[in-house]
Parts: C-alpha cells; structure tokens; sequence
C-alpha cells in the first residue's frame, strides 16, 4: 500500500502528504457538512465519541458559529428579496 500511495503522489506532483492525512480529511469533511460526533465516531471507527471529540471537537461550530450562520442566511434572502424587486421594479 505503501508503494501505491508514493507513486500516486509522485503522479500528482504532491509531497508530504501520508495516507493517515486522508483520514483527518475525511472527518474534517464528514463535521463541514453537518455530521454530528456518532456518525464521524463510526465512519472513523472510533471506539468511543470522546475519541472523536477528543481529536475534533475545534472542527464542530459552536453557537457563535451556528448564530453567524443564521444571520448571514437572513442578510442573503433580505439582500436577494431586495434585489428582486428592484429588478423588476415592485416595491413592497
């Protein structure tokens, strides 16, 4: 396996990247798309959700993150409501 992975990194041109940094990938990427800990524990494989969130848990949004969250998604459909009707020239 060794060998596979260095030739598929000497092909792409990539360096200094260990097949174990896929793993981190895969959970960073399992958390962004909303994943909650004992779905990311199990698709690690992980015996325990303290294990994931021992490694992880900087990755999960905290309220700071998820109120940011919402109040950007409420300035995007106020600005697009807004832009609508300046488009087509209505106003409410």
């Amino acid at each position: 396996m060794r060998g596979e992975w260095l030739r598929t990194l000497r092909a792409a041109g990539v360096t200094g990247v260990k097949v174990h940094d896929l793993r981190h990938f895969y959970a960073s990427a399992l958390i962004a798309q909303g994943c909650d800990v004992v779905t990311v524990q199990r698709a690690l494989g992980h015996s325990s959700a303290t294990t994931t969130l021992s490694t992880y848990s900087p990755l999960w949004p905290d309220a700071e993150d998820r109120t940011r969250s919402a109040a950007s998604a409420v300035m995007r459909t106020a600005l697009a409501d807004s832009a609508d009707s300046v488009r087509t020239n209505t106003t409410g």
